[in-house]
């Protein structure tokens, strides 16, 4: 079997490539349907809160299969694991397009989620085999930037295909997309774990060997926390926006990504800070960005209100801070475990989607008239990041003690 050593700039750049396209399936599922949500429950005869499920019913198999996809490819190896779990994918997606109620067409979208764990897992696994140091920084930059980027461009593309084509053409999509990047994985992606660093240690051992370092449990809470604030974002910015306010499918589509460029600087920020700075200042001022985001959501909350001002501007500032955490919290949390990157990766992919998922399941049971249910939970989230910032600095137990 070849295994890849990341040692120039065009294996970095098509190793990332592969990665950020693999990851994209999964994130573009998540909040592709989002447009489509008036039609979808038209067509399943629910109301349009119901449709947030869709997203936790996701999410939730999504962050759990992670916790078998991570110790199973320190086991035999990254490649069959991302292949195997594509396969889960597509079966899932066919079931998407040939359910006939909305109970099994939420069983489908549990298969998909089951599926693109492997992603989830892997784009975080892959780039701590092939890189140390500022180079890993940059990969996890790069990458982050990917998974954050597709959750937000899908809705667009998803709004003009359920406008002219129907909610079907979403999933039709998503079913050519992961196929094509099932092939380009199989033809394209080399083993990153060579057999020699392959270990069958228990899966018990190994969880409690990463989540016995106190500072990797602050870096998975912060990451959990940031995480949920913006899945619930994403699942109840369609509904109000949509739903509430009335907008077309197109028009939320485009308000949807507005508070893209935000993450995007915030990414670009923490990669140029963090030399400069260091890893605790960056962490900082991406939490002052995440708690004014969930603060300037709340607001109008209070009042009954939804505007798009408030609800869009509030997730710009909250995505730039979530653009400078993500990156500096992933590398360093997996930074300590070059020999358990599948178990490390398992935790923080698993924790955060599951994390995320309870959230927006939580979120489907509030009120969707106003955005102050969507601002408490944000704001929470923001609460929750700053006592996981403390945990971190505070905490004193960097090293672990392997379970005997």
């Amino acid at each position: 079997m070849v295994v890849i050593k990341q040692s120039s700039a065009s294996n970095m750049s098509k190793l990332l490539l592969l990665l950020i396209i693999l990851v994209a399936v999964g994130q573009m599922t998540q909040t592709m349907y989002v447009p489509a949500i008036p039609d979808m429950a038209t067509f399943f005869s629910v109301k349009s809160a119901y449709l947030q499920a869709v997203m936790a019913v996701y999410l939730i198999p999504y962050g759990l299969s992670q916790f078998i996809y991570g110790p199973l490819s320190d086991r035999i190896g990254r490649r069959p694991v991302i292949i195997s779990g594509m396969v889960i994918f597509l079966i899932g997606t066919v079931g998407t397009l040939i359910s006939s109620n909305f109970h099994w067409f939420l069983f489908a979208t549990f298969i998909q989620g089951c599926g693109t764990g492997c992603s989830g897992a892997m784009c975080r696994t892959v780039p701590r085999d092939s890189y140390d140091g500022d180079d890993l920084h940059q990969a996890n930059s790069l990458i982050s930037m990917g998974v954050i980027l597709s959750p937000l461009i899908a809705p667009v593309l998803g709004g003009y295909l359920s406008k002219h084509l129907g909610w079907e053409s979403v999933y039709g999509f998503l079913l050519v997309f992961g196929a094509a990047v099932t092939v380009a994985m199989m033809k394209y992606f080399s083993e990153t774990l060579p057999p020699e660093k392959r270990h069958a240690e228990r899966v018990f051992v190994s969880y409690r060997y990463v989540l016995g370092n106190r500072r990797f449990q602050g870096y998975v809470i912060c990451l959990i926390a940031t995480f949920a604030g913006i899945a619930v974002f994403e699942a109840s910015a369609g509904v109000l926006l949509g739903s509430v306010l009335k907008l077309d499918p197109i028009t939320v589509s485009w308000l949807f990504i507005l508070p893209l460029p935000g993450y995007l600087g915030g990414a670009w920020l923490s990669g140029r800070l963090v030399r400069r700075l260091g890893v605790d200042r960056v962490l900082i001022i991406g939490m002052i960005a995440l708690v004014l985001g969930a603060v300037t959501i709340i607001i109008p909350g209070f009042a009954g209100l939804v505007t798009i001002k408030s609800l869009i501007g509030g997730a710009f500032l909250y995505f730039i801070g979530t653009g400078m955490l993500c990156p500096v919290a992933t590398t360093a949390a997996v930074q300590p475990f070059p020999n358990h990157a599948g178990t490390a990766g398992a935790v923080l992919g698993g924790l955060q989607n599951v994390g995320a998922g309870a959230a927006t399941l939580a979120a489907s049971f509030m009120s969707a008239q106003s955005q102050f249910s969507l601002g408490v939970v944000m704001t929470v989230m923001a609460i929750i990041v700053v006592m996981s910032l403390w945990w971190i600095r505070y905490s004193k137990q960097d090293t672990t003690i392997l379970a005997r």
